[in-house]
């Protein structure tokens, strides 16, 4: 085979991200319909960097995800409990893509970031709060009454730690300076996420507690127990697989 004549076709973007600009070129190659034979079009350039960092960060906040589960499962020795914490996640993802909306953010490489961030700090104040409610409910018995105490107990740490975070991240994400506007998304990410991630601590997740176990009670102590156990053991050897292939 001979040499193959081509045609290159360049451009910049101006007043558009690359993401939205990257969609907009596939949408008009599609509506080119169908080349004819021995002719393709090959997309290169910082698209397809863009395309293949967003996957990995995405597989990457998944695999953290699951690796909190797991951990979460093998130290409270509970998949239920584990399972009530990670609910957390999907309002501080919610927080985040509404607070970058609103400021006019992409979903980039730093607020994917800052998502993950987000994420961990919400997690530490759910395991502050179901800690507490589960020691409670050991010696009253009462789910509810555990979740409102937890609650009222741990609602002035989580509201300092939120604070003290979303103070910490204001001049990320103000993005004054040299290029500040390519970090802001990172800190607007972070802040929008503990916000909502906060309020659905203190008042959703206490109420997702007090469900999961009212479902518990309809089966037998002894097998949750003996399933429980042997869920963890399993959440342990999970645990360290997906830190290898997450490394």
């Amino acid at each position: 085979i001979g040499a193959r004549p081509y045609l290159s076709i360049t451009a910049n973007v101006h007043d558009q991200d690359l993401g939205s600009a990257t969609d907009a070129v596939q949408k008009s190659i599609a509506n080119i319909g169908e080349l004819p034979k021995g002719l393709f079009i090959d997309q290169i350039g910082l698209s397809t960097v863009l395309k293949d960092t967003m996957e990995s960060l995405q597989i990457g906040l998944l695999i953290a995800i699951i690796v909190i589960l797991l951990m979460l499962t093998a130290n409270f020795q509970n998949f239920k409990t584990a399972l009530v914490i990670v609910t957390t996640v999907p309002a501080v993802v919610l927080g985040s893509l509404i607070l970058l909306m609103l400021t006019g953010a992409t979903l980039n490489l730093q607020s994917y970031m800052g998502i993950i961030m987000a994420v961990g700090v919400s997690i530490a104040n759910a395991v502050l709060l179901i800690t507490n409610a589960e020691q409670l409910r050991k010696h009253n018995r009462n789910a509810l009454q555990s979740a409102r105490e937890a609650a009222s107990l741990r609602i002035r740490p989580i509201i300092m730690t939120t604070i003290a975070m979303v103070a910490g991240m204001l001049p990320l994400a103000i993005g004054h300076g040299e290029g500040g506007d390519q970090i802001a998304p990172g800190g607007r990410a972070v802040i929008g996420g503990l916000i909502f991630s906060t309020f659905a601590v203190l008042i959703i997740l206490p109420l997702i507690y007090c469900v999961l176990d009212a479902l518990g009670t309809f089966a037998d102590s002894i097998v949750l127990e003996t399933l429980d156990e042997d869920v963890a053991n399993v959440a342990y050897e999970l645990t360290f697989l997906a830190c290898g292939f997450a490394s």
